[in-house]
């Protein structure tokens, strides 16, 4: 069987095994504040016999269907009263406060700003409605400790660092702007925007917004303005197989999202956020999609390198820096359809002994340079795939021993941690399977080589 069959095959496997769970689903519209929200938007304009809040056995809140829908069907259409823009945080009360600082706070602070102040002023709050019905806390980076961010593979756990970096120094560089908005606050600035409050707000605007161009602001830095929160719109739930078309309609004044494949009756909703991989997903969203066809399993330097067998040091180093200057070093990974061109590829030039650097073209082309490098290449991905389970093995091992002390917050972090793990385990085992049959291609080829020598 060819990898591609193999990848196939494990694709459809995953989507049908999708399609089988069976899904139970609770209506959530008779909360207090689903009602709040619908009222409070009802009076924007914005009213939905369409889709209703429910909870998913599977993802949690989302918007479940009363009616089905069909192809190209307006899913929703949240007129421009409802968005919450750097306009809307212009046009409030802390509008002119933004309008004196210099130098200009980013659209994205601006956001954040007004939602912590929201957040604060509680029943007086203009937008409290929406605020309500806001998560409490996030399952982003930005929330995790070192002891979960040290389960993160490799590759993840660098950039869950810079994530959390990123949210510190907002917040240090905001404490001039947020001290000038003391007027606004009988208590001291310090004890609203602090750090938690700050995490909390970039989540949401970070989680939660749709994009949407807006004109450039003098009283706003030079940042890319394209922030829309869409109440009740963003409690449509991510799913790599939808397809869907969303925009704001310069027409109808609102944000639309339209169906492309359509809905039944009673099901959930969805949208899909873009064709991303579930290390994407869980640093830019804080979930991980089960099956999700993008997914992949990273390899970095120091894995490839604690992982081939090259005991040259000086000749390994020329290798990786020649790899490097190349761009041959980033995005290497293993899918549902096997080892990338790009991780075989930089295996195979890996493989070659100095008589044979002059055929490095030629492995670009896909030629393979003699038999027992092709078997070097395969043997080096088959280890690094032994590496990365075994690896993986050891954080959901991990992980079941803090879930067992753990409290709510952190047994929500290590859950998501632990969908991750096991996602890219299964895409292991399956690069295993393609990875090991290759290998006995290659026995024959090597056994008959052998035999025409004699």
């Amino acid at each position: 069987m060819t990898r591609k069959q193999h990848g196939r095959r494990a694709r459809k496997k995953r989507q049908r095994e999708c399609r089988e769970t069976t899904v139970q689903s609770v209506t959530l519209s008779h909360e207090p504040q689903f009602v709040a929200l619908r009222k409070w938007l009802q009076q924007r304009g914005f009213s939905s016999k369409l889709l209703v809040p429910a909870h998913f056995s599977d993802t949690g809140r989302g918007l479940m269907t009363l009616q089905p829908i069909k192809a190209d069907d307006l899913v929703i259409s949240l007129p421009e009263k409802c968005l919450l823009t750097t306009s809307t945080v212009l046009r409030s009360y802390i509008g002119e406060y933004i309008e004196r600082w210099k130098p200009p706070v980013s659209p994205l602070l601006a956001l954040c700003a007004f939602l912590i102040s929201e957040r604060h002023f509680g029943q007086r709050a203009e937008w409290k409605p929406y605020i309500d019905v806001l998560p409490q806390r996030y399952t982003c980076p930005a929330y995790f400790s070192d002891e979960v961010i040290n389960l993160l593979p490799g590759s993840l756990s660098g950039k869950a660092l810079e994530q959390r970096a990123v949210v510190q120094e907002l917040h240090s560089s905001s404490l001039d702007f947020f001290s000038s908005l003391q007027p606004l606050f009988s208590q001291p600035v310090e004890s609203v925007f602090t750090h938690d409050a700050l995490r909390w707000a970039w989540c949401s605007v970070n989680t939660r917004t749709v994009y949407m161009e807006h004109l450039h602001s003098p009283y706003m830095s030079r940042e890319r303005n394209v922030y829309a929160l869409a109440p009740y719109l963003d409690l449509l739930n991510h799913c790599p197989a939808i397809q869907v078309k969303a925009s704001f309609s310069h027409v109808s004044r609102c944000y639309e999202i339209r169906s492309v494949q359509g809905c039944k009756r009673f099901q959930q909703a969805f949208i899909c956020y873009g064709p991303h991989d579930n290390q994407r997903l869980l640093l830019e969203y804080g979930f991980v999609a089960p099956g999700n066809p993008h997914s992949v399993v990273y390899v970095d330097q120091v894995i490839l390198q604690q992982c081939i067998c090259i005991t040259d040091i000086n000749q390994l180093a020329q290798k990786l820096l020649f790899l490097k200057k190349n761009d041959f070093l980033a995005n290497l990974t293993l899918s549902l359809d096997g080892p990338s061109w790009r991780l075989m590829t930089t295996l195979r030039l890996l493989s070659l002994k100095t008589e044979q650097y002059p055929f490095w073209k030629s492995v670009l082309l896909g030629a393979v340079v003699s038999q027992d490098r092709e078997e070097w290449s395969v043997d080096a991905a088959l280890r690094l795939c032994h590496y990365l389970m075994v690896d993986n093995t050891k954080a959901l091992d991990k992980i079941s021993q803090l879930t067992e002390r753990a409290d709510t917050s952190l047994k929500e972090q290590l859950a998501v941690v632990e969908w991750l793990r096991r996602e890219e385990q299964g895409i292991l085992g399956l690069n295993q399977e393609m990875l090991q049959s290759l290998q006995k291609q290659l026995l024959p080829s090597r056994q008959n080589s052998m035999h025409n020598l004699l």
